[in-house]
């Protein structure tokens, strides 16, 4: 009843469910601050969606949300374009040798298992660091101990050499760390569709040292452009970008990452981020547990197609487009999630 039929992924999902997900995961996310790539494909994946088309769309789904986010902090002038910049050369670099790892296992067939692993890795690594985390916060606050921390320390690596002056955060660093550090957010981003804030904030607040205030905005600009060159990238080599999933997704992420930012809660973030990190974690033993179980890939809320599906004229016309003209077909979806990011962001900007 509730099922819909994605043409290009050729699999049929419960809509209204993955709607609802989506919501979910972009509520926690504009909580806590974190994108929900790394939490939205594994989703993807366990509601039977192909690998292949989980990543892509998800790096689609980010795009947007990366748009509302960004949108959010340059009204309250929390923006570094100059890092932001410096990161994205580095995005763009990792983002194409990712695509050509990508075709590289799609073509080996052994895309499935490699996409698993590297969930498996990453999810358990940081679900695990993200959970140690909270539980020593949640002891200090409620033993009421104050460690005064310093911002950042100075690292082999502030000593590269091609420094320049960023003004906004205040730095004379080497050009080296920003774009090398891109370079693992735009292969991560290209290979498991995850936008890589969990690892990129941190990394630009206690090894480059940049005000805290700046980086949420400053790593979702980046993001942006690193999302659009991946979907691009995506559907000329893959043609994996299925516009139906594309609007599902968008809709609730995006909607959802505004209503977080804006909703006062009473559980306190660090039990927040705990809850989060038994998710995330939890998501990585069930590919570790699927691995061992040599199920590569888990699939529920899946129906095998034993006959052809009729499409309709509009999703005739979404397939012929993807497929003759992948270009204009990605330029499209691009455009959907940009528009959508902008008219959400605008949206809460006026009502809040």
């Amino acid at each position: 009843m509730f099922e819909i039929y994605l043409p290009i992924a050729e699999v049929f999902i419960n809509g209204p469910l993955l709607l609802l997900i989506s919501t979910i995961v972009g509520l926690l996310t504009g909580m806590l601050g974190i994108g929900g790539g790394f939490l939205m494909t594994p989703i993807l994946i366990f509601f039977g969606i192909p690998p292949i088309y989980a990543v892509a769309n998800s790096a689609n789904n980010i795009l947007a949300a990366s748009v509302s986010g960004t949108l959010a902090h340059y009204f309250k002038g929390q923006l570094d374009l100059k890092m932001g910049a410096l990161i994205l050369i580095g995005g763009i670099i990792g983002s194409i040798i990712g695509i050509e790892i990508f075709i590289y296992f799609l073509n080996e067939g052994s895309l499935n298992y490699f996409i698993s692993i590297l969930f498996f890795s990453l999810l358990t690594i940081v679900g695990i660091s993200m959970l140690f985390e909270s539980i020593s916060e949640i002891r200090r606050i409620n033993q009421k101990r104050f460690i005064r921390r310093k911002l950042h320390k100075h690292y082999w690596i502030h000593n590269l050499p091609f420094k320049t002056r960023i003004r906004s955060s205040k730095l004379y660093i080497s050009i080296i760390p920003p774009i090398f550090f891109g370079i693992i957010i735009g292969l991560l981003s290209s290979i498991l569709g995850v936008g890589g804030a969990f690892l990129l904030v941190p990394i630009l607040i206690y090894i480059i040292g940049m005000p805290a205030k700046l980086v949420p905005g400053t790593s979702l600009l980046a993001m942006i452009f690193v999302m659009i060159g991946v979907t691009l990238l995506h559907a000329l080599q893959n043609n994996t970008i299925d516009f139906y999933l594309v609007l599902i997704l968008v809709l609730g992420s995006v909607t959802g990452a505004q209503i977080g930012t804006y909703i006062n809660i009473k559980m306190k973030g660090e039990q927040l981020r705990a809850i989060l990190s038994i998710i995330v974690l939890g998501c990585g033993l069930k590919f570790g547990y699927d691995l061992f179980q040599e199920r590569i890939i888990p699939a529920v809320n899946i129906t095998n197609l034993k006959n052809p599906v009729e499409l309709n004229s509009f999703s005739q016309g979404l397939l012929n487009i993807s497929s003759q003209n992948p270009e204009i077909y990605a330029i499209f979806s691009i455009t959907i999630a940009i528009a959508l990011g902008i008219l959400v962001a605008y949206s809460f900007k006026k009502i809040f």
